[in-house]
């Protein structure tokens, strides 16, 4: 019998439960999270629009991230968990030390990064837009001293939440960004209240549309982080500043090396993005749109399955299990795809009203709604490639390896920069809408290239990994969503011929609930249908229901 036909079975559905147990607890805030985040988006674009102001509010709000990753934020999303974990099996005191050395060292690291930022922000404009013809670099920099501070706010949450979900705490730090949406909501509100417009010519830092949008963005980054601390409190966990030095520092040191350098490579390659996307006016806004909606299945799904994982594939690489590791990866590969490939079905068949029923709104309009839609439509199948690059990469931090995601990172990283040059030369001068396409197209294509060599290479490191399981699954999925998806489409092409909807708005939106509410429950039933092994736990929950009733 084939590698690809030896089922484990048993073995997964053993470690399903706890996994799935884990990512349940945080699939609902995590669908809060998303909806809030998505509603602010479309407010967003509806106050201020998808041109010169929103991206220049775009450009600007993405620096504290950007900055914050490379400080910090892919250290602990990367390699502190592994390191809790150990310190937490390890000392004495359960780790406490060690995270108390955390928090501190971040404090400070964030802090003194946040101070040079702002000093250096009309140099860090004049990188991140150099080659805009259409940008606003004074409004950008305004924007970016208003909205850099949330450098160290980004970071605590990413400390905190670090330290939470090694002692089991999943849920809260899942919730934060809710509060941090709900602010930004309750801003925009204000923002559209407020007389007058936004002064681009001469921009004025003492603009009160500027102070409500920039200051307003920076307080629900420090709400989001600041909800954190007493769950931590709860725990158990008790606070001191903590300078002193442990042997385990330098692991550290040369782990978080090797992830800085990961981060810094794919802070160059946003950088290209970013320029190539202003090169047209209203590309960028496009990208970030379509990223974000594509980002709503990952962050509910994928984020929670990989959250819930991580501990689980840290303490098997703590004891040395291979093949709890290889378990671990398959499990979460077949998942990602079951989970995920319906979405990017729905996105791909229906894509266009999706961007339009969202976003062809207030100072958007059609033609944004068509950009952002379009760029949707024809990178969504990047979705589960980009799922099973990041787990890929966990499974090397798992291991204590920060050298091989940063070589992987250097050639996904090429091939998108060249990707990207590429569509920006075949795009018509100034067709914002061919270059939000082209952009998308290449962040997926890296994903897809990316997910195929860290297979390759977790097969050199770990030996067999049942990828020939994982592309039957995959394949699979392919067919269910291909099938269902063809039924939902055909079914809203006859109602909508039927009704005759005049308004494309309106058509969008009947078309959006028709093929979602039709396709999606068609690709999951096909998917137990076909007898998934993973689709077991929720077929047996549903027979129990119904038995019941």
């Amino acid at each position: 019998m084939s590698e690809s036909a030896t089922t484990t079975e048993p073995e997964q559905q053993k470690q399903a439960p706890s996994v799935a147990r884990a990512s349940g607890s945080m699939a609902i805030a995590t669908i809060v999270s998303r909806v809030t985040g998505l509603l602010s988006k479309v407010l967003l674009i509806a106050v201020i629009g998808a041109e010169t102001l929103g991206d220049s509010y775009q450009a600007a709000s993405t620096l504290p991230t950007m900055i914050n990753e490379l400080l910090l934020g892919g250290v602990l999303t990367s390699v502190a968990i592994p390191l809790l974990v150990r310190a937490e099996k390890e000392d004495s005191d359960g780790g406490e030390s060690y995270a108390q050395w955390l928090i501190t060292m971040g404090t400070l690291i964030l802090g003194v990064g946040t101070v040079v930022a702002m000093a250096c922000a009309p140099l860090l404009t004049d990188v991140y837009i150099s080659d805009s013809q259409d940008a606003n670099p004074e409004l950008v920099t305004a924007f970016a001293y208003l909205v850099l501070p949330g450098i160290v706010f980004y970071g605590l949450t990413a400390l905190l939440s670090a330290v939470l979900n090694a002692r089991h705490v999943f849920g809260l730090p899942t919730w934060a960004p809710v509060l941090n949406n709900l602010v930004v909501i309750v801003v925009l509100v204000v923002y559209a209240m407020l007389p007058g417009e936004l002064t681009l010519n001469p921009v004025r830092m003492t603009d009160t549309h500027l102070l409500v949008l920039g200051l307003g963005t920076a307080l629900g980054v420090a709400v989001q982080a600041s909800v954190l601390v007493p769950a931590l409190k709860k725990t158990g966990f008790q606070f001191k500043w903590r300078f002193g030095w442990d042997s385990r520092l330098s692991e550290f040191g040369s782990l978080a090396f090797w992830v800085l350098l990961y981060v810094g490579l794919g802070l160059a390659s946003m950088t290209v993005l970013t320029n190539v996307a202003t090169s047209a006016t209203g590309t960028l806004t496009a990208f970030n749109y379509q990223w974000l909606i594509a980002q709503v299945p990952y962050g509910v799904l994928g984020v929670s399955l990989l959250t819930a994982l991580m501990p689980k594939m840290s303490r098997a690489a703590a004891h040395n299990d291979n093949d709890a590791i290889v378990r671990d990866l398959l499990f979460g590969n077949r998942m990602s795809a079951i989970l995920l490939m319906p979405f990017s079905a729905l996105m791909t068949v229906s894509g266009l009203a999706i961007g339009l029923a969202a976003f062809a709104w207030g100072n958007s309009g059609i033609e944004g709604g068509t950009r952002i839609g379009l760029a949707l439509a024809l990178s969504a199948f990047g979705l589960v490639p980009y799922a099973v690059t990041l787990l890929q990469l966990r499974v090397f931090y798992a291991m204590k390896d920060a050298r091989t995601p940063t070589l992987i990172q250097a050639l996904i990283v090429a091939v998108r920069i060249g990707l990207l040059y590429l569509f920006l030369a075949v795009s018509e001068p100034g067709n914002a809408g061919q270059l939000a396409v082209g952009v998308s197209l290449a962040m997926s294509l890296s994903f897809v290239f990316g997910a195929i060599v860290g297979q390759v290479w977790l097969r050199v490191r770990l030996g067999r990994l049942r990828t020939g399981f994982t592309i039957w699954t995959v394949c699979l999925t392919v067919v269910a969503s291909s099938l269902a998806f063809a039924v939902a489409k055909g079914a809203n092409a006859l109602v909508q011929s039927l009704i005759g909807i005049g308004n494309p708005v309106v058509a969008a939106w009947v078309e959006v609930i028709l093929v979602t509410l039709i396709g999606l429950p068609l690709a999951f039933g096909l998917l137990a249908a076909f007898r998934v092994p993973e689709m077991k736990p929720a077929i047996d929950k549903i027979n129990r229901l119904v038995r019941r009733r």
